[in-house]
């Protein structure tokens, strides 16, 4: 069968160099004995280093060329090579309610959203590892004070351990993205409560760093209202990525409080 031609409205960048493949396939042994989802397998370049692990492994693939390609040439998978877009999957019951680990060469116009579908299954997915752009990869696991440090940054560390472990360059793909790449690994931390109000930690998160060049005074108005005693605290003078974790979460229980005495 011929080769499947990567399809830019799909954001594929095909992985050529098999030593990176096999270097990305053992980044899921971290987590041995776990079933393993792989999103994004293409041709198989990854698929192909993850089979001989011996775990459970289904596939998901949106691209009909690259499914027809997997069927033919990775016969053994069988049914576990599952044609859906993953961002619109319920993944509760995938592998029978078990924990699995995520792994991919993901497609670089939707990492985040993948990484954000990651959170809503966190108490399934104890690991997640693959190969995204390296600017992603680089805000992922920026710490407090950097300019990468933002939103994905917060609401994946507040989970997860993030491991940026190496970088990989343009030539290795086919067709070679504008851009280099990096592979992570995230690990679930010990976290089982925040210890505040998610939605509104979410909320607080999402609100300062949209604005991120302003002080938490103004960028959390439309939350707390300047006027409030609460804001002129000390803390509001400072500017969200000089935040921690902890800080955002002591920072919401805080205003949860000033707003219900309010209310």
């Amino acid at each position: 069968m011929k080769l499947v031609k990567p399809k830019k409205f799909l954001g594929q960048h095909f992985l050529k160099d098999l030593q990176v493949a096999q270097d990305i396939a053992d980044t899921v042994d971290t987590c041995p004995d776990l079933p393993i989802l792989e999103v994004g397998p293409g041709m198989g370049v990854l698929t192909q280093f993850l089979i001989p692990k011996g775990r459970q492994l289904k596939v998901v693939e949106l691209d009909f060329e690259s499914v027809a390609y997997l069927r033919e040439n990775f016969a053994q998978l069988g049914d576990n090579i599952i044609e859906k877009d993953f961002l619109k999957m319920d993944l509760s019951g995938l592998f029978g309610g078990k924990p699995f680990v995520l792994t991919g060469n993901y497609p670089y116009n939707i990492s985040s959203q993948i990484f954000f579908k990651m959170l809503d299954y966190k108490d399934l997915i104890p690991c997640c590892t693959g190969m995204i752009q390296k600017e992603v990869a680089e805000r992922i696991a920026a710490a407090p004070g950097s300019k990468t440090y933002g939103i994905l940054s917060i609401l994946i560390q507040a989970w997860y351990k993030v491991e940026y472990l190496f970088t990989v360059h343009e030539h290795v793909f086919n067709p070679p993205p504008k851009v280099k790449s990096a592979v992570i690994r995230m690990t679930r931390n010990d976290t089982t409560d925040l210890g505040c109000n998610e939605k509104l930690f979410k909320q607080i998160v999402k609100t300062t760093f949209n604005q991120r060049r302003k002080t938490l005074r103004n960028s959390i108005s439309t939350i707390l209202d300047k006027s409030h005693p609460l804001s002129a605290d000390a803390l509001f003078d400072k500017r969200p990525e000089q935040l921690s974790v902890q800080d955002f979460i002591s920072l919401t229980n805080r205003v949860e409080e000033a707003i219900s005495i309010d209310n």
